[in-house]
């Protein structure tokens, strides 16, 4: 089962940026199927365990490229 935003037990505010962060990565990508989000996902909680609370920035980080500016 691959993992999900939900598994991730953080509070009711954070949630929706890495809802966010999830759709800019992955419109960004041209993705759509779950195995994808699965992937994602996981690297974008795991930005956000280490802190991160910016959606352009997990994104950025979950592909190597800023939605705002480019490859990084």
């Amino acid at each position: 089962m691959p993992i999900t935003l939900d598994d991730f037990d953080v509070d009711p505010e954070t949630k929706p940026v890495l809802r966010v962060a999830l759709e800019m990565t992955r419109v960004s990508l041209g993705l759509a199927d779950d195995f994808a989000n699965g992937m994602i996902a996981k690297r974008i909680v795991e930005l956000a365990k280490a802190g991160e609370r910016n959606p352009h920035l997990l994104c950025e980080g979950a592909i190597g490229y800023d939605p705002l500016g480019g490859r990084s």
